[in-house]
């Protein structure tokens, strides 16, 4: 029987965190990729896994652990013998508990908007009104952010919003390595924050925000540094990036000032 079972979805930013974890410290894991749009999510096998219904979820020795900055460190606390990403001075621990706040609450929220607007409002728009209120009364955290969304898409004064939370983001990002020496956000090691923000740099990157960071090397650099990273690979397999999932997305994929 396998030890770690990860139900996840390719292009969850959230999901791509644990699968960075996982591959980083070469744990073996079965994967269940599950096609949000189809609503596996929603499913009641699911549902009694995480009754979110979200993902992901992991499985480890038949005991359930959620939401994706909790199970990042749950693997780090029971492996951290490899690859160990928390570190061990306590008011350094803490201060990287605080940016992974930080992060869940400005800039991963923050990113869902354009990624909504962008991505994912086609498939919305082939709806029927009924069957869209519908979909959105079936989601247990995403309801209110689906009808806000609605089959239009988000107004331009929230996608301004959003776009402002990440721009701000990644000038903390900034801050915190200068104020760190870098090369990570931390300093020279990387830790759980540095995972933590990962997938929303490279969710930017992908759809051509990565302007945000012009004029910023050093989240520039961070960004070639993680890429470089094994595990890195791994976890984006192909079909990760919302540009290799969604066709009408390929014209996205042009040189920025940032690459």
């Amino acid at each position: 029987m396998t030890e770690y079972i990860l139900h996840n979805a390719p292009q969850s930013t959230c999901s791509q965190r644990v699968r960075f974890v996982l591959n980083a410290k070469g744990l073996a894991f079965a994967e269940h990729k599950l096609d949000l749009f189809s609503g596996d999510q929603l499913k009641p096998e699911y549902l009694k896994i995480n009754p979110n219904g979200v993902v992901p979820a992991l499985i480890h020795r038949g005991r359930t652990v959620l939401d994706s900055a909790v199970i990042i460190e749950y693997l780090d606390e029971i492996r951290g013998d490899v690859s160990p990403f928390t570190p061990g001075d306590p008011v350094e621990r803490a201060r990287m508990r605080w940016m992974m706040r930080y992060i869940d609450e400005i800039p991963t929220p923050a990113v869902r908007v354009p990624s909504y607007n962008l991505a994912f409002l086609p498939h919305f728009q082939k709806m029927s009104e009924e069957a869209f209120v519908a979909l959105a009364e079936s989601k247990p955290l995403r309801k209110e952010f689906l009808l806000g969304m609605g089959r239009t898409g988000f107004p331009k004064k929230e996608m301004d919003q959003a776009l402002d939370r990440l721009s701000r983001a990644v000038a903390r990002m900034d801050e915190w390595i200068g104020e760190s020496g870098g090369p990570w956000l931390m300093g020279k090691n990387l830790t759980l924050a540095d995972i933590a923000i990962m997938p929303v740099i490279v969710r930017m990157d992908d759809v051509n925000l990565g302007a945000s960071w012009a004029g910023r090397p050093a989240v520039a650099r961070w960004l070639d540094l993680i890429r470089a990273q094994p595990a890195f690979k791994t976890t984006y397999y192909h079909g990760s990036l919302l540009t290799e999932k969604y066709p009408h997305l390929a014209d996205l994929r042009r040189p920025s000032a940032a690459r």
